[in-house]
């Protein structure tokens, strides 16, 4: 784990991006009280961080907490996704 000052950062983004790329967990301090971690962000993590994807999981999340959700057993799934 690598600890490195917001200047340190910004003077050598590049270089600390390549660390994180080679798995290094590089986190970045500002002033005393706030820290953040580089993380790489896949094509995935991109579709769960849009704000239209994450609305419908919560409202699905609702619906199933109301009981407003259909059940169906694992052969009437397969026969509606033609398996």
């Amino acid at each position: 784990m690598l600890v490195i000052s917001s200047k340190e950062f910004r003077d050598n983004q590049k270089k600390y991006f390549d660390l994180v790329d080679q798995n290094q967990q590089v986190i970045v301090q500002r002033g005393k009280d706030k820290s953040y971690v580089l993380v790489p962000v896949s094509e995935e993590d991109r579709f769960f961080l849009d704000p239209k994807v994450i609305k419908e999981v919560k409202e699905g999340i609702e619906d199933y907490k109301s009981g407003k959700v259909i059940k169906i057993k694992k052969n009437e799934l397969d026969q509606l996704l033609g398996l």
